[in-house]
């Protein structure tokens, strides 16, 4: 069943919120405990369920096991920047794992890239250098797709 209601968890901008993941649905996104469904801030991973019926993007498998890797079956943390849900009512957030900032890990490893929606701009500038430096240093999908290169 769809979680088609605005979310319940409701917590001020930038305060820390300790939640579990009961699964990872894509490089970028996950479902936590009551069926919530939460979009990392900042970032966009290729695409591994496309709504049009489309190939998996280039090195959108990878991604979402990396991101199962860090955080599927844990507790995490997540942060509010300025708001709730995006449009399709999913949480908005930065989530940590194990002490790693995993919105800026994916970036930084070359499993996605900065994709910034103001006003949710806290982390910006850190996720613009982290792309750099995965582009500079040929990482992940900025090595492994011909259309990033």
């Amino acid at each position: 069943p769809t979680n088609t209601t605005t979310p319940t968890i409701t917590i001020a901008p930038y305060e820390k919120q300790l939640v579990k993941v009961i699964r990872v649905i894509d490089g970028d996104t996950i479902e936590i405990e009551g069926n919530i469904k939460v979009r990392y801030i900042g970032i966009n991973t290729p695409e591994l369920h496309d709504p049009r019926r489309r190939p998996i993007q280039c090195y959108g498998q990878i991604s979402a096991d990396e991101n199962r890797r860090l955080v599927e079956g844990k507790e995490i943390f997540i942060q509010k920047d300025v708001s709730e849900v995006d449009k399709y009512k999913r949480l908005l957030r930065y989530v940590w794992a194990d002490d790693i900032f995993v919105n800026d890990y994916l970036v930084r490893q070359g499993f996605a890239q900065v994709s910034t929606f103001p006003p949710d701009v806290k982390y910006v500038s850190q996720f613009l250098e982290a792309q750099k430096e995965a582009q500079e240093n040929n990482r992940g999908l900025w090595n492994s797709c011909p259309a990033k290169k």
